[in-house]
This record gives C-alpha cells, structure tokens and sequence, in this order.
C-alpha cells in the first residue's frame, strides 16, 4: 500500500481535469420517495421492506424490484447498515490515481469486492475513492493488497485518525 506523504504532494502538483457530469437517470415518484425517506432509518424488524413498503402505500413486491432496479442502474450501490468507524470490525478510507480511460472498469472491479460500502469519482489525479470495510485489521489490509493486485494500482490507504460526524442524509428532491 501506498505511503500518504508522497502521494498528497502528487496529487496537489498535478493538474485537474475538467468537470465531467453523468448522464441523468429518469426516476419515477415512487422510486424517489424511497430513496428520499430511506437513506437512513431502514426499519429494524423483521420485514422491513414490508414496513418501508406499507408506509410509501404500495407492495413488499414492488419495493424489492425497485431497489434491484436502482442498483442494476447504479443509482444505489447497496442497501444495509453503516456502522460507525473503529465499533465494529476495522475500515478506511482508500483512493487510486486511475487513467480516465479505465476509471469505470477499475471502479467496477474495486465495487465487486463485498467489502466496499461505496466509491466514487473526485475531480484529481486520485480520481477514485472508496471505503472498505472488513471484519478485522488483517482482513482489511488482505482485501487492499487483493485490489493492487487485481487493478495493478496503488491504493493510498487513509485510516481514520479523527472521528467527525456528518449527516449526509438530505432532501434528494425537493
């Protein structure tokens, strides 16, 4: 794994690349409403998409074959629960310096690994960032030398130091 000092001096010399905006997923009321209202607080029971679909006034069914939809779509990554970092099992924060050209493919290939909560783009050499989470600190830094291994990319591996909490749940539409 990559050391940091090294890495965030070359990732401040290099220059940036111009904004690149994903073409729009049409989403119906319904789909929205679902993402909206449960980006956090699934239901803990035992029939949650029971619950989720009761209250959003349609089918168990139908909220099932949209959440495979959105993901299918790549609109949702997963759904389950977030633990908080360092309460259960290990995690970081990891990014890659990805050619463009290969940046989707080798996304793919880091969002197989059940390990990964979710990755995404950011506008810099270290272009694609992601968090991996494992049952323990070895599993963690296995899952990591897995993917180098696999992409043939150095991973720049960012263990959390200080813990600060940001709701990132907001209104989707309004």
């Amino acid at each position: 794994m990559a050391t940091p000092a090294p890495i965030i001096k070359q990732a401040i010399t290099q220059p940036r690349r111009e904004n690149r905006t994903k073409d729009a997923i049409p989403l119906n009321d319904l789909e929205k409403r679902l993402m909206n209202e449960y980006q956090k607080g699934l239901p803990l029971s035992p029939t949650p998409y029971a619950d989720i679909a009761q209250r959003l006034g349609t089918s168990e069914a139908l909220v099932l074959k949209i959440l495979d939809r959105l993901q299918q779509l790549g609109v949702i990554s997963r759904v389950g629960p977030v633990f908080k970092p360092k309460q259960v099992g290990a995690s970081t924060l990891a990014a890659m310096a990805v050619p463009e050209a290969l940046l989707e493919a080798v996304a793919d290939q880091i969002s197989a690994y059940p390990e990964v909560n979710h990755n995404y783009e950011r506008e810099d050499s270290y272009n694609l960032w992601f968090v991996v989470t494992a049952p323990n600190q070895q599993r963690l830094e296995q899952v990591l030398d897995e993917m180098e291994r696999e992409t043939g990319y150095d991973i720049l591996y960012l263990p959390l130091e200080k813990q600060f909490h940001i709701d990132l749940g907001f209104p989707l539409w309004c």
